[in-house]
């Protein structure tokens, strides 16, 4: 079947360069990969993955409920400069 439609898909640049190269590296082009995607989800009746939310891992999810635990009391440190932050760092 010959392949006529054409689709416009708007991205940032950095982004293309990207996944240009990733696909290179499979000898696809990036129209190659969008059409084994669309095939996959014709096959799939869906997307051919699960969409989910990013969830944070339990040191991230740690040091934000310590960060709000901070604001709530005041009891973080404060800092003028990057300076400042860095000789408190090195300390």
């Amino acid at each position: 079947m010959a392949k006529n439609a054409v689709i416009n898909i708007r991205t940032e640049s950095e982004t293309k360069k990207a996944i240009e190269h990733l696909f290179s590296q499979f000898g696809i082009t990036i129209s190659d990969a969008v059409n084994i995607f669309f095939n996959q989800a014709l096959m799939q009746n869906g997307f051919p993955f699960t969409p989910q939310v990013p969830t944070p891992n339990a040191a991230t999810l740690a040091a934000m409920e310590e960060v709000e635990e901070m604001l709530k009391t005041g009891s973080g440190k404060g800092f003028n400069s990057m300076e400042e932050l860095l000789a408190d760092l090195n300390a």
